[in-house]
């Protein structure tokens, strides 16, 4: 078989450590390369060392554009993605009026593929190429998303949820029957591919501790399976959780109880969490999804990122849609910019997007395989355009102008200005899933 080989060259970024650590945490290449065969990363350096050892390798070039590992969202609801911008609600009544109704649909396999298409779609138009994905209740939300997602070769993490109490009927389910769907599901999805399983107790409200319990034996007879939930997004939740379950330290306590605190648990918001629930964290390994725009718009609080990085706990970004109020990252890492600036906490540009790209991949266990152009990984990554609007362009030039145009300014008016509109091209493995012929770049033999 014919080796698919490509050198695309252009303004080449990735992270190869955290930079609270490593003053020097990451590789940028002003005029670089960027080896890809077969799907795979082979190397990334300077164009001119990269065309001089890679000969006989087709050039895209993309120069005077961003080449940077694909988006990492750890925690959003594909189910949710018809719901973004719902009015005036906080967490407790949102999910009631807004969230609840519009899960009921995804009993229809046809529905949820139709819903499943938007969202893989919206997400490689936004620069993501993983996530961690909620789907609803019924077994068929979970198969149509996997299914889509396995279309484009993306490596995703979903599972279905699981909820038997405080919720309408319609969508809930027993213990026992929950366990049932999950160990299908498992079966026939974790691994498979890029596929990668999720164990999904909503919250610790509208799961019983038994249904707890039984996520947690599902996930330790299952262990290459991921856990996902919400703690502390709100402080009308964190009262309602304690009094459900009495007896508890803290509503951290809750899921730990269950066998629910491990290194592969994704915990989204943490927005109010006590100095325990931060300790058990750091020392367990237990991974946070700061979801900054859902934060805001729910009024939910500011999340505390100086005092999770003090606690050492695994830290990444995410655009919780549809509380969130963006699929892009960009915006996210713009929104979560803000927040800490309330805090007294100016996060710095490159600390946001390691939280989008090799940090979150670390926390997911999966920086062998993507977050970074280091030789073996897959080859998802995004193509930016700095100035695709005319405040981004004039920006440009003003920086220019002042010799300031480095790349921490370049990644911080993505972050303040950017959305999808920055997008170039997306590639997925080595193949293009999103942009088109019309891309401002040129293909050559070298």
């Amino acid at each position: 078989m014919t080796m698919m080989k490509n050198l695309y060259r252009g303004e080449v970024l990735y992270l190869i450590a955290s930079p609270l650590d490593h003053v020097e945490a990451y590789r940028y290449f002003e005029d670089g390369g960027l080896a890809v065969v077969d799907g795979k990363i082979v190397e990334a350096g300077p164009f001119e060392a990269m065309r001089s050892r890679y000969p006989d390798f087709p050039v895209t070039d993309y120069s005077g554009k961003l080449i940077t590992p694909g988006f990492i969202d750890s925690h959003i609801h594909f189910s949710q993605s018809e719901i973004q911008g719902m009015y005036g609600k906080q967490l407790l009544d949102w999910l009631d009026e807004y969230t609840f109704p519009a899960e009921e649909a995804f009993s229809s396999m046809e529905y949820a593929q139709d819903i499943a298409r938007f969202f893989v779609k919206e997400l490689v138009k936004n620069g993501t190429t993983t996530c961690a994905a909620y789907a609803t209740v019924h077994p068929a939300s979970v198969t149509a998303l996997f299914s889509v997602a396995t279309e484009y070769n993306m490596c995703i993490l979903a599972g279905k949820v699981m909820m038997n109490r405080n919720a309408p009927d319609y969508l809930m389910d027993t213990t026992h029957q929950g366990e049932l769907d999950c160990r299908s599901l498992i079966e026939d999805w974790d691994g498979k591919g890029r596929n990668h399983y999720v164990i999904t107790p909503r919250f610790a409200i509208t799961s019983t501790p038994d249904q707890l319990k039984s996520a947690g034996r599902l996930h330790a007879e299952y262990p290459s399976t991921y856990i996902q939930t919400h703690l502390s997004e709100n402080l009308g939740e964190i009262e309602s959780v304690l009094s459900l379950c009495p007896g508890h330290a803290d509503y951290l306590e809750v899921y730990e109880r269950a066998g629910l605190l491990t290194d592969r648990s994704i915990f989204g918001h943490c927005v109010h969490l006590t100095d325990r629930e931060y300790k058990r964290l750091g020392e367990t390994g237990g991974i946070i999804a700061h979801c900054p725009t859902s934060n805001l718009f729910l009024g939910s609080g500011l999340f505390d990122m100086r005092e999770a990085n003090r606690y050492g706990v695994r830290t990444t970004l995410a655009t919780d849609v549809g509380a969130g109020t963006s699929f892009s990252m960009w915006r996210t890492m713009g929104e979560a910019y803000k927040v800490q600036q309330l805090n007294g906490y100016p996060m710095t540009a490159l600390e946001a997007i390691y939280k989008c790209t090799l940090g979150s991949a670390r926390a997911l266990s999966l920086d062998d395989r993507i977050g970074s152009f280091l030789p073996g990984r897959e080859a998802d990554f995004i193509v930016v355009d700095y100035a695709a609007t005319s405040v981004q362009k004039l920006r440009m030039e003003y920086l220019r102008s002042r010799d300031k145009w480095t790349i921490e300014n370049k990644l911080f008016g993505l972050q303040t200005l950017g959305d999808d509109r920055n997008t170039v091209c997306t590639y997925i493995m080595g193949k293009q899933v999103y942009g088109s012929d019309s891309c401002d770049h040129q293909e050559a033999s070298m």
